[in-house]
């Protein structure tokens, strides 16, 4: 396993789409402190006034944007909140499962390695290491423009800070698990990457969720990936912030074991 796992991690180093796909999170964090700087900073808002961006009478409440607002709220809410994360990750994802497809190395791995548990093993692993470091150098990357636009939201306690980047990642984990299986099962870049737009972004889960609450049989829904992540805790108060954890492990479970079943299965 752990030389398919240096064959993956050697790929993916080599790979565009993983620098791609880090290069957006990345933007879209720069493009939204550029934004609240424009809107919450005496100089910004000059600039903002100059092009039109703000009136007058709008600066006050601009201002109160980032009330209650802290470096970890904030860097929630640039991605992982709103499901941006998920469909970015989803998406390399898909190309790093369906390359192997695409390019028939998946036969050359079977011809070689006839246990495929050890492939999905080798593929959960590779992921892993990819998502943890796309969370840690995002979030890294917002203490550093945070800082360089002298610090226009407060900072959190790195307990917190830990707290929420382990369990962000495991529940990011089990969506990857989820992008796997569908890969397995379609082999289609097509579907894969549809899976990972539409149920990253809640397009499915919230739409359901509104039908199914007014029938009042929507509250199962909560319990999903994109509800625990959009929702999930901030800080460590009581056992119940436990639940994300538990979320997060069983789905990565379940979909695992049953992307694991649908290889075994298939004819290669």
């Amino acid at each position: 396993m752990f030389n398919l796992l240096r064959m993956d991690l050697y790929r993916i180093k080599r790979s565009k789409s993983l620098y791609i796909c880090l290069g957006f999170l990345l933007f879209a964090t720069l493009c939204i402190f550029s934004l609240l700087w424009l809107l919450t900073t005496p100089e910004g808002q000059t600039i903002a006034l100059q092009i039109g961006m703000l009136i007058a009478g709008d600066v006050e409440d601009a201002s109160n944007i980032l009330n209650g607002i802290d470096i970890l709220i904030l860097f929630r809410q640039i991605g992982l909140d709103g499901g941006l994360y998920s469909v970015i990750l989803g998406i390399w994802v898909m190309l790093f499962i369906c390359s192997d497809y695409q390019n028939g190395f998946i036969k050359n791995i079977m011809a070689i390695y006839s246990n495929r548990w050890l492939y999905l093993a080798s593929k959960l692993l590779a992921v892993g290491i990819v998502n943890l470091c796309y969370l840690v150098i995002q979030f890294g990357f917002t203490l550093l423009i945070n800082y360089l636009f002298k610090n226009i939201v407060p900072y959190t306690k790195i307990k917190d800070v830990l707290f929420y980047l382990t369990w962000a990642w495991l529940l990011t984990m089990a969506f990857s698990a989820l992008i796997i299986l569908i890969c397995i099962y379609t082999r289609s870049i097509a579907a894969g990457s549809f899976g990972a737009i539409l149920l990253g972004s809640g397009l499915i889960v919230v739409p359901l969720y509104q039908i199914m609450h007014l029938l009042h049989l929507g509250e199962w829904l909560k319990y999903s990936i994109y509800f625990s992540l959009s929702y999930g805790p901030n800080q460590y108060t009581s056992l119940q912030d436990l639940q994300v954890f538990i979320i997060g492990i069983v789905f990565l479970v379940l979909y695992s074991i049953t992307a694991g079943i649908l290889l075994k299965k298939q004819d290669i």
